[in-house]
């Protein structure tokens, strides 16, 4: 049997499995809140804009009439998956049947999302840093030969100080991904377990949410806080590839 089972779920999967407090510091980032709201489907996206102005919970019954009966179906997957989320929040009143409204803090900044906008922070490059960027074709390659140099390294796990030097993958980073994909007894190499050849053999998509998915979820063993980590992630991807992002207060995630 494979040592770790290989499951390429989405990336919103794992938001919702974050704990209510990890989950309510999420949504302090407008840029989180947003990406929240680009993730959910249309009928999750109506809902939470219609209630986006909405301050008094809002009856199940009365949240049903929003759509036809032949979308009953819908409707409950959607407002499990708000719930999951945290993004519906369900006021306890044992008197009275279900209500809902907009957790407070992504509707906050939902609302200023949408009236103010955001802006990425912008600050002068530093001195120390080469005026000089990469072309998108040059990140392009060298992202292509690092992939490349990193599946070789599974793949000849036993030539380790050929393949290494190669690799500029941060350490941690390098001990999580090869976490189940190889295995190394007293005496011998490292060799490529059960899972690192169905690992090979995956697309590379699904290779790269299986490492981003395995960092994640260990990252608490590193002193990092999983929802910081989701936070950055879901806030680099408003960054323009090839620029050099601003993120203050980010240092801890460098490990």
């Amino acid at each position: 049997m494979p040592q770790v089972k290989i499951i390429a779920k989405n990336f919103m999967d794992m938001v919702s499995s974050l704990p209510a407090m990890k989950l309510d510091k999420l949504y302090e980032n407008a840029f989180i809140c947003e990406a929240i709201l680009r993730s959910l489907p249309p009928l999750a996206k109506k809902y939470v804009l219609q209630l986006l102005y909405i301050d008094v919970p809002v009856s199940a019954s009365s949240l049903q009439e929003w759509v036809l009966v032949d979308g009953a179906s819908k409707h409950r997957v959607v407002v499990d998956r708000l719930i999951q989320l945290r993004v519906f929040t369900e006021p306890v009143d044992r008197k009275k049947e279900a209500t809902y409204r907009l957790n407070l803090m992504f509707q906050m900044n939902l609302r200023k999302h949408v009236v103010h906008g955001c802006v990425l922070p912008r600050e002068p490059m530093a001195a120390n840093i080469t005026v000089r960027l990469p072309s998108l074709e040059e990140l392009d390659n060298y992202a292509a030969q690092q992939w490349e140099c990193f599946l070789l390294h599974l793949i000849n796990s036993a030539e380790v100080e050929v393949t290494t030097k190669s690799i500029m993958m941060v350490p941690s980073m390098m001990k999580v991904s090869q976490r189940g994909l190889l295995s190394q007894r007293d005496n011998e190499g490292s060799r490529l377990t059960e899972s690192g050849f169905h690992f090979l053999l995956m697309d590379t998509n699904a290779q790269l949410w299986y490492i981003i998915r395995e960092y994640i979820s260990n990252s608490e063993d590193r002193g990092v806080d999983s929802a910081d980590l989701i936070s950055f992630l879901l806030e680099l991807s408003f960054h323009v590839t090839g620029e050099i992002p601003n993120i203050p207060g980010r240092g801890a995630l460098q490990t």
